[in-house]
Parts: structure tokens; sequence; C-alpha cells
């Protein structure tokens, strides 16, 4: 029987555990965040009135970011008295999934996980699967608005009608079959079909079918894969969620604006709509030579996420390897390398990328070299740190005693059990690439001029801060959610892949 007089230590022990909580307040002060922005982006300061659409969307957000705050209060009080959600505010969740229609995903998430009691890995990547593919939907609609669209937008629209549609159905039966110990065989067909639909780039499609298929494989026995227990962890963290649910947007939104989006808008000169404030037609107003930014912005999205990932899997491969061959080989072997990186290490990496671009041209591999080159000995110190902890474990020992090759404890035994906290650093550093990456492209020393990349549209939005501050907010603020993102993503996975967890 839960005592009806708990302790402060008490209260504050059960509001933290639990999820739902967490997920309901952030919610709630993010929509009214958005809210106010829009409210100050509706409102024409040279004219003295308000632009309708915005203000419409201004006060939805207001609502149901007041609906999700009063939610809140409601999980607080049923936590507090009896120390679980009550049926009746669970019920909520159903009437907040219609934030949807406003696109609020952050209101739409917190719904989808207060509706359902007992949430598994696979309904959570279900719920993150179609708000995705929703988001993408509702942003590639905006281009109806636009003096013309791209040849191709009418297919990418349909295409992600259907792959909608397929992760609708899926949620739905995930939700009535995902809680049993054995799903049905033939939900081995609707993974395939999830798997197919993220060729969008919506990588949530991906390790929902794959971990389908994982459990199908155990047939009951056991709850999957590692992947679901890292999804486990992970959504118990809104921030670290939302961050992979806005980096998975980007990754998703680069890929079909190759449909959806028309190139020219984002690059060719219109000189009779320069400098045009926010509207439907321009979500976020033209640039000094009449261009779209809304367009621009999408566009560079594909520069920020290709060199960021770029900059960071390179030294991570191979940093990865001289440090685990250092780490597991020592003495002489240890020396070399690690002091060949010390030299390198000494060099600041901001003025090796740019000593490298000054030295071969500013272009976009050339950037991902220079970015890359400097990273390598960070790497390397950490997995050397790795290894040389897990080769003293007792199953590399055994190993070894039996006579296994060097080679086969290297990649078989030691490596899987020291890429963890790589994936966790290299998460984290993913930002650092991305604000690298601007920051030179800012300076001229990046990607061409010419290329839509953040870095460049903020260099040229920064001259008219003064008179038209959208040109330099918008790319601003993109940089710093991609990166926020991603050290969002880095933290909830550090606690995912903590061994001390289990």
């Amino acid at each position: 029987m839960i005592p009806t007089t708990l302790t402060t230590h008490e209260i504050r022990f059960k509001l933290k555990s639990s999820a739902e909580y967490g997920q309901a307040s952030f919610a709630g002060v993010v929509s009214l965040a958005l809210a106010l922005l829009f409210l100050l982006n509706a409102y024409r300061f040279e004219e003295g009135t308000f632009q309708p659409v915005a203000l419409a969307a201004s006060v939805a957000y207001f609502l149901f970011g007041g609906l999700q705050l009063a939610v809140w209060g409601l999980i607080r009080r049923d936590l507090i008295r009896s120390g679980a959600i009550s049926r009746t505010t669970r019920s909520l969740g159903y009437a907040l999934m219609l934030s949807l229609l406003a696109g609020n995903v952050f209101v739409a998430a917190a719904a989808f996980q207060l509706a359902k009691r007992e949430k598994t890995a696979v309904y959570t990547l279900a719920v993150y699967t179609l708000l995705t593919t929703l988001l993408v939907f509702a942003v590639s609609a905006l281009n109806l608005f636009k003096p013309y669209v791209a040849n191709t937008f009418l297919l990418g629209m349909f295409l992600l009608i259907v792959a909608a549609a397929i992760q609708l159905v899926a949620l739905l039966l995930v939700a009535k079959f995902g809680g049993r110990a054995a799903l049905p065989r033939w939900m081995g067909v609707v993974a395939v079909v999830l798997i197919l639909t993220a060729a969008s780039g919506n990588l949530f499609a991906l390790f929902l079918g794959l971990l389908l298929l994982a459990r199908l494989r155990d047939e009951g026995f056991s709850s999957g894969s590692k992947l679901g227990e890292v999804v486990d962890r992970l959504s118990r963290s809104s921030t670290s969620m939302l961050g992979l649910l806005f980096i998975l947007f980007l990754l998703t939104m680069s890929i079909t604006s190759y449909l959806t989006f028309d190139y020219g808008m984002a690059v060719e000169n219109d000189y009779g709509n320069i400098l045009q404030p926010v509207s439907l037609a321009y979500p976020f107003g033209t640039d000094n030579f009449g261009r779209d930014l809304f367009s621009r912005i999408v566009f560079g999205a594909r520069i920020s996420l290709a060199v960021g990932l770029a900059s960071t899997i390179i030294p991570l491969v191979i940093g990865g390897l001289l440090g685990a061959v250092s780490g597991y080989y020592g003495r002489h072997t240890d020396n070399v390398i690690m002091r060949a990186l010390d030299i390198l290490y000494a060099i600041p990496g901001i003025l090796l990328a740019i000593a490298i671009i000054a030295a071969f041209g500013a272009s976009t591999v050339n950037l991902i070299l220079a970015l890359s080159v400097g990273a390598i000995p960070t790497y390397a110190r950490t997995m050397r740190a790795n290894v040389l902890l897990v080769s003293t474990l007792e199953y590399v020992q055994a190993a070894r005693a039996f006579g296994v090759g060097d080679l086969t404890i290297l990649f078989k035994h030691i490596l899987p059990n020291s890429i963890a906290p790589m994936i966790v650093k290299s998460t984290l550093t993913i930002g650092t690439a991305v604000i690298s990456t601007s920051s030179l492209s800012y300076l001229g020393l990046g990607v061409e001029p010419h290329i839509p990349e953040w870095g460049n549209i903020l260099k040229l939005g920064s001259a008219y801060l003064e008179t038209h501050a959208f040109t330099a907010v918008y790319p601003g603020l993109a940089i710093i959610l991609l990166v926020l993102s991603f050290n969002f993503l880095g933290d909830g996975l550090r606690d995912a892949l903590d061994p001390k967890l289990d």
C-alpha cells in the first residue's frame, strides 16, 4: 500500500523516475517557446500588423503548450498521490495527439508515450518513425505556396504519403502485438517493408525493422537484441530522443529534397524578390540576391551533415585502428604510433585545417580531409585506453591461452567491447565538426561560396543584422539546433551504453 504521506526525497524520486513526467514538462516548455517565436515572426514592425498564418501557428502552439503543461500538472498529482499515472490522465494523450495537425511534434511525441502504459522499444521506434515522416511531409508541403515547384514534387509527396501509411500501420500493429513475448511470424514482412521505407533517410524505420527481425529470430526466448536495450534506455531521456528526431528529420529532408525541393530557388538570383520578409511563399524570407532562405537552409543541411559525418567517420576508423594496434601490441609499436600522433596533436585542429585548406584550396573534399586529420589523435588516444583496459579481462587472457591469433583476438574480442565509448565520443564531436565547417565557410575557407551551406548563408546574412535580421538568425538557429541535437544524443547514448546501468 502506497503511504499517503511522502517525504520530499520520495516525491523527487517518483517524479524523476517517470519518463512521462519529464517528457510532458519538456514538450510544454518548448511549445510555449516556439509559440513566442512564431508570434514575433508574425508581427511586422514596419507595418504594425500581424501575418495571419504565423499568428495562427502561434495560437495553436500556445494552446497545445498550455494543455501539455496542464497534463503535466495532472501527471505530477497522480504520481504524488498514488505513485502511478491514472487511466484518465493517460486518456488525455489521445486528445494531445491532435497537436500533429499543428506540426507540434514535441507535444505529439509526449502524447504517444503518455497514451500507452506499457511501452516497448519497438513501440517507441514506431512512434518516432511516423513522426519523422509526417514532419518531413508537412515541411515539404510548404513548397505549394511557392511560385513554382520541382518537376518531381508530386512524386516525392506521393512516396512520403505511402511511407507514412506503411509506418502508421506498423505503429498500430506494434501497439497491439509489440508487448507479447513472441511476435506473429508475418511481422517479418512488415519489418522488411519498413526497412525499405528507410531509403528516404528515416533511420528510425531501419532500426525498427531490424529490431522486429531480431525479436522474430529469438522467437520469444529473449527481449530481442542489444539495440532494444539501448532504445529502452535512450527513450527515458526526452531530450535525447528529440535530438535524434531532429537529426534524422534533417537527414530525411536532405534526401527527399532531391524530389520535393527545387534547387533553382536556392541558387538562382531573383532581383525582384530581394530581402522579402517571412511569408508562406518564403517561410524564412529571401536574401540579398532574392534567393529563398528556406530552400537554401534545407539544401545546406546536406553539406553540414555530410561534412560532419564524414569528418567524424574518417578519424574514427583511422584513429581507432591506430589506437587499437598501439594498445594491444604496446612497447615499441606503442611508442612509434603515439609519439607520431603526439606531434600531430600538438597542432591546434582549426589551425591545421586552415593550413591544409590554404595549401590545397577551398573545397568540400579538402574541408573534410582538413577536419579529419586533426581529429585522428583524440580518437587514437581514446581507443588505446579502451584496448588497454579490455586486454586485461579474463576472456582475452583465456583466448590467448588457447592459442588464438592476435588478429582474431583484436577484431573479435577486444574491438567489439571497446567500441561503445568511441560511438559516444563520435556523436559528441560531430557537433564540433558542424561548427568548424560553418566557421571555415564563414571565413571563406570552407565550402565554395556559391554552394548553399549554413556558414555561407550566415556570412551573407550577417551584413543585414540591423535591417533584416532573419537572414542571419535562421541559419544560426539551424547550426545551434543541430549541434545541440548531437550533444543531447551523445549524452543519452553515454547513459544507454554504460554497463554500470545493467
